[in-house]
């Protein structure tokens, strides 16, 4: 297929890498620049996200938040610019369900197709094409270009229309921060304990308290690897939809809002682009004392 990708950073670059090493023809556009490792693979560097809609028939977006979306598709170079009728553009990023259905919308106006299809599993599932797609839009569309998504990841659902892929991924998300919090509570207590977190971290391992979480950012925890993986900012972004959300539908969250004031302390000591897993050590600066 000829493929367009937009935004290539730590997850969009090994997104990319897996779709030219299919052998699909690729239109690239990032700023600041096309990696160089892309460019060897042999992807083509284009000067607009409106030239890869041009040269492209699905043009894959993958930017940190919801104004970056709308300002890839929609400015004056944007992909809007540049499409003709029966494209497909498909979102990647994790952004409002609510504009999503907008842009969709909009997109739409033009007589091309959207999808919404955020993903989990960070920059490890990315590079070794395991990442979980969660896909909002119509089903057609979908079985289209379900084939690009099966080199990128491993469980692919279309959950339902545009949007639903959004609000899906941010479900993930408040699932994801609860979690990275227990474990790191449950590391912190036996640490302070006197026991070895990491021993306590492999019987636990084998039990019903297993986990990704506990398998990937327990280790972290234990090894203090707080390198990105996924930036604390971005899941602050994720979880800020998931708060708002909560209002607009008139329910509390109030661990998510709790994990949410968790990552506001990291951020406040200068964790911004630490691993989500460092949440722990604002648990651990409220304990006075490290897990390792």
């Amino acid at each position: 297929m000829n493929v367009g990708f937009i935004g290539l950073g730590i997850m969009g670059t090994p997104m990319a890498g897996q779709l030219i090493k299919a052998g699909h023809n690729l239109s690239l556009f990032s700023i600041p620049s096309v990696p160089d490792e892309l460019k060897a693979a042999g992807g083509t560097v284009c000067t607009s996200s409106k030239e890869v809609a041009q040269k492209a028939d699905i043009i894959i977006v993958m930017v940190p938040d919801t104004p970056d979306v709308e300002k890839v598709l929609f400015s004056e170079n944007g992909v809007a610019a540049g499409l003709s009728a029966g494209k497909t553009v498909v979102d990647m990023s994790s952004i409002s369900p609510i504009e999503t259905k907008q842009f969709a919308a909009r997109i739409n106006e033009l007589k091309c197709d959207y999808l919404d299809a955020p993903v989990s599993g960070g920059e490890v599932g990315a590079k070794n094409a395991t990442l979980t797609i969660m896909v909002g839009g119509p089903e057609e569309t979908f079985n289209k270009v379900k084939p690009l998504f099966e080199l990128m990841g491993k469980n692919i659902t279309l959950v339902g229309g545009n949007g639903d892929g959004q609000t899906c991924k941010v479900a993930n998300q408040i699932i994801v921060a609860l979690t990275i919090e227990a474990v790191g509570e449950a590391l912190l207590f036996a640490s302070k304990a006197g026991a070895d977190p990491a021993k306590v971290r492999e019987a636990l391992m084998g039990g019903f308290a297993s986990s990704k979480i506990l398998e990937i950012h327990g280790e972290r925890m234990i090894k203090r690897t707080f390198d990105p993986g996924f930036r604390i900012e971005l899941h602050q972004k994720d979880l800020n939809l998931a708060l708002s959300g909560a209002r607009a539908l008139g329910i509390s969250l109030p661990n998510t809002a709790t994990a949410q004031e968790l990552f506001n302390s990291c951020r406040a000591n200068g964790g911004a682009a630490w691993d989500h897993s460092a949440m722990v050590k604002a648990l651990e600066m409220l304990a006075n004392h490290d897990v390792a």
